[in-house]
């Protein structure tokens, strides 16, 4: 008997070091030291000025649906001793919900550890497997270096570099985007396992 999985309930993603699952009232206090941190508050149009921020923000998130146009934000937490180091969102958009936009957002203490490539990864592996979604892209600020760097790991192409085209606390920003189509990613994922049997050929 075949079980039928509900396309609009986030089922949690497991990964070698990573639970991605959804916001829950236990993440609030976490969630606003990171998302109100300088370094993190310097990209985020979301800033956060309290606890009740945070608290309203996941009160409603919990009342929208997964894989529904608009965001949706998913928490990210070490397997080993559960500690929340950050967040991702999927933008399912609404004039084409087979395009997706995707976002993250890392505690400092958790960056440059591979976490944020394990994450996207993994969620590009749902969108793309299991939501069949056609394509998905990410917009990147070219002064973010780091993640100009992740989304490039991730292989995904550079589509366009849009210059001053955004309005953003108070500067005039270039907008990058990156972007992925459903038949890169099954090929990326082709070559990937081609290599690693070359490899263990080879040893």
């Amino acid at each position: 008997m075949s079980i039928q999985i509900d396309p609009t309930m986030f089922q949690e993603v497991i990964t070698e070091r990573l639970r991605l699952r959804r916001l829950e009232m236990v993440d609030c206090e976490e969630m606003f030291t990171y998302r109100s941190h300088p370094e993190i508050r310097l990209y985020q149009s979301w800033e956060p000025e309290s606890l009740a921020d945070v608290k309203s923000f996941i009160e409603n998130m919990a009342k929208r649906e997964f894989n529904t146009a608009g965001w949706y934000q998913i928490a990210i937490r070490l397997r080993n001793d559960g500690a929340l180091i950050g967040d991702c969102g999927i933008h399912i958009l609404d004039q084409d919900p087979r395009i997706a936009e995707l976002g993250i957002t890392l505690a400092p203490a958790a960056q440059s550890k591979g976490y944020a490539t394990e994450a996207l990864n993994a969620l590009l592996q749902l969108l793309f497997v299991e939501l069949k979604k056609h394509r998905v892209f990410a917009s990147v600020d070219p002064l973010n270096l780091p993640s100009v760097t992740l989304m490039k790991r991730l292989g995904m192409r550079q589509e366009g570099h849009f210059v001053q085209s955004l309005w953003f606390k108070n500067r005039w920003a270039d907008d990058v985007i990156f972007a992925m189509l459903e038949s890169e990613w099954h090929q990326s994922q082709e070559q990937a396992m081609l290599k690693s049997n070359r490899i263990r050929r080879e040893a």
